[in-house]
């Protein structure tokens, strides 16, 4: 029946989106409780600098792992069909997120130094995969940004609407500290530089970007559920009973 399909459609959508936001609340906490206790690498305390530099510590499979576990769910969520207006689809979208997360788990950046510790770093070379990852951040969190205000913020409740724009908010506030950081520990250095290293700051910059991003795929699934009820209820009154 047209509403049985309709209910397993959202829920389906309802189960990936919030694997997705339990992912990616889970990433920063997990990588940071590890750098708090872990033994630190030869230069750095506790915390990575960034979020990326664990991909060069013994957290790199959790790393790598859970930016695949992203970029799987992404790319095999189709979401609905673009209406009118739109200038792309959900499943577009998504996909475009879902590489961009590879490409961030498989081309590292330059916290390793010169050393050749990857395949894509002997394909590209050691100095042009960072370049490769921080393109590949961009397009991720531009993309994820786009789902809130563009996908996410078009139904649900005013006060769902307004945590959808925040988030979108929330990551681009989070994507462009985050660049002006990485000018001053890259290029500028000097002691704002070395703040931003000692203090960990683009890590904890990043996590906020990956926190809006999750937390604005969690409210949506939530919606999700509640739409799910309400198309239960409908099918279920429909239904002539079996007794």
């Amino acid at each position: 029946m047209p509403e049985q399909k309709t209910l397993e459609l959202v829920q389906s959508y309802t189960r990936v989106r919030l694997a997705l936001g339990f992912l990616g609340l889970a990433l920063p906490v997990i990588l940071l409780v590890g750098g708090i206790f872990d033994e630190p690498r030869p230069g750095q305390r506790g915390v990575e600098p960034t979020i990326s530099d664990f991909y060069h510590t013994t957290y790199r499979d959790i790393f790598v792992g859970s930016l695949c576990a992203i970029g799987v769910f992404l790319i095999s969520y189709r979401g609905y069909p673009r209406e009118r207006g739109e200038w792309i689809n959900d499943d577009w979208l998504a996909t475009i997120a879902g590489l961009a997360a590879f490409g961030l788990a498989f081309f590292p950046n330059e916290g390793g130094g010169d050393a050749v510790v990857s395949m894509s770093q002997r394909m590209v070379g050691a100095d042009k995969a960072p370049v490769l990852h921080y393109s590949f951040a961009l397009v991720f969190f531009l993309s994820l940004a786009g789902f809130c205000f563009f996908k996410f913020a078009k139904t649900g409740t005013d006060w769902r609407r307004r945590i959808y724009i925040a988030c979108g908010w929330g990551i681009l506030v989070a994507l462009a500290l985050t660049a002006v950081a990485v000018v001053f520990k890259r290029f500028i250095g000097g002691p704002i530089g070395a703040f931003v290293v000692e203090n960990s700051l683009i890590f904890y910059l990043e996590a906020l970007g990956v926190w809006a991003f999750a937390v604005s795929w969690i409210v949506k699934s939530q919606a999700e559920q509640a739409l799910a009820e309400r198309l239960r209820k409908r099918w279920a009154k429909k239904t002539p009973s079996s007794e």
